[in-house]
């Protein structure tokens, strides 16, 4: 099979590698990048577990091809930060409001709460529902996450 190139800008860093046409992009962040805290939930785009941004939009990386992203900029959750020793305010709401139980979404609805806030600092508890509909918790902790991604919001680091 021929291989493609693939160029992206990965948590600010320029990243190339040559992959098939038909490589997802989740696995080539994971096996190729080796950024593994984007998980794999399903490989059907049903759990979100593989969430991250790209070109500032919150995406399943189950569901891009690694060659679709060839030219963008990527955020994963090893490059979310900020002024809370580090962590931004959605992981640190994440840990104040206990929005993780056993953590496996966890990247995922940080990804799509940080892609929410950056569109709409101020959201509703339904407008975060609507947000990370998409994402799926498998030990039901919802309440506490939308406590959380609140608490990011009320909480955000000054732009």
């Amino acid at each position: 099979m021929s291989k493609h190139e693939v160029r992206v800008e990965v948590n600010g860093r320029q990243r190339s590698a040559h992959v098939e046409a038909r490589y997802l992009l989740v696995h080539f962040l994971r096996e190729q990048l080796r950024l593994t805290g984007t998980h794999v939930g399903c490989d059907t785009s049903n759990c979100g577990a593989c969430t991250v941004l790209l070109d500032g939009d919150a995406v399943k990386s189950c569901t891009v091809l690694a060659v679709q992203a060839d030219g963008s900029s990527i955020q994963t959750i090893e490059g979310v930060e900020g002024p809370f020793d580090g962590f931004s305010a959605v992981q640190e709401g994440f840990r104040q409001e206990h929005g993780l139980q056993c953590g496996y979404c966890t990247p995922g609805m940080i990804m799509a709460a940080t892609c929410l806030l950056e569109q709409n600092p101020h959201p509703t508890d339904r407008e975060v529902r609507v947000a990370l509909e998409g994402n799926l918790c498998r030990c039901t902790g919802y309440e506490m996450i939308v406590r959380s991604v609140q608490w990011a919001a009320e909480h955000r680091e000054p732009e």
